[in-house]
């Protein structure tokens, strides 16, 4: 998982996420890494991607942006088919970090696998059990082969 957060309302979504994915733990190994300290050695070991950012303008974090420009060359038809999904803190309607990252990902030539978990506003509970279903989704998917 690749994530950043600055009012901690993705980082929220984030843990969330983990404690889904955590369930299937003896069949696949989770890493949460920052944005900022994400790099290709990440990316090339992940055999799955969750990306988790607010909604900055409209657009995906600069942080998480960051990560993807330092790393879209050298993965290049090295990741291809990568299966992902994506999780959205943001106050207004998050579909443009959606759209630049379903946009990038194309570039990049990954698979989506789950629908982008937007939580608008203040994290809510029902936020949190919705990105504890995306963690167990894209774990279960991995751990029993089905992408």
């Amino acid at each position: 998982m690749v994530w950043h957060s600055q009012s901690g309302n993705t980082a929220r979504l984030a843990e969330a996420v983990a404690e889904g994915a955590a369930e299937f733990a003896e069949e696949v190994e989770l890493r949460r890494v920052r944005a900022l300290e994400a790099g290709l050695d990440e990316l090339l070991w992940a055999e799955g991607l969750l990306i988790g950012t607010p909604e900055n303008f409209g657009y995906l974090s600069g942080a998480v942006k960051d990560f993807l420009d330092r790393t879209y060359y050298p993965a290049q038809g090295r990741v291809d088919g990568l299966p992902w999904a994506m999780f959205v803190s943001c106050d207004n309607d998050g579909r443009g970090a959606v759209q630049a990252l379903e946009r990038i990902a194309l570039g990049y030539n990954w698979k989506r696998v789950a629908e982008p978990l937007i939580a608008r506003g203040p994290v809510q509970p029902e936020h949190l059990a919705q990105a504890r279903e995306l963690g167990q989704t894209l774990a279960a998917g991995l751990a029993y082969g089905a992408y």
